[in-house]
């Protein structure tokens, strides 16, 4: 099962970002105040193992979702692309 990196950015203003490390958290990153500061990494399968780790790490409880997709695994090829 592919993993990928997803990072998790937070600014001096409280604000945070919860993003994919690499190319495909580009975009965010790049909306990020220059002062924010990476503060946790984690691996995971899908975007639904990303969530659930997400709100672990968060203490929010159980994160859910309506959304089939979200539990479908992260193709291989994302990777490549991602090469963390």
């Amino acid at each position: 099962m592919v993993t990928l990196l997803h990072e998790l950015w937070l600014d001096p203003d409280g604000g945070q970002t919860f993003c994919l490390a690499g190319p495909m958290g580009d975009g965010a990153r790049a909306l990020m105040p220059k002062d924010a500061r990476l503060v946790w990494t984690v691996r995971a399968g899908s975007h639904f193992d990303a969530m659930t780790k997400y709100h672990e790490y968060m203490n929010w409880g159980s994160y859910s979702t309506e959304h089939e997709w979200d539990h479908k695994p992260y193709p291989d090829d994302l990777l490549a692309v991602q090469r963390c």
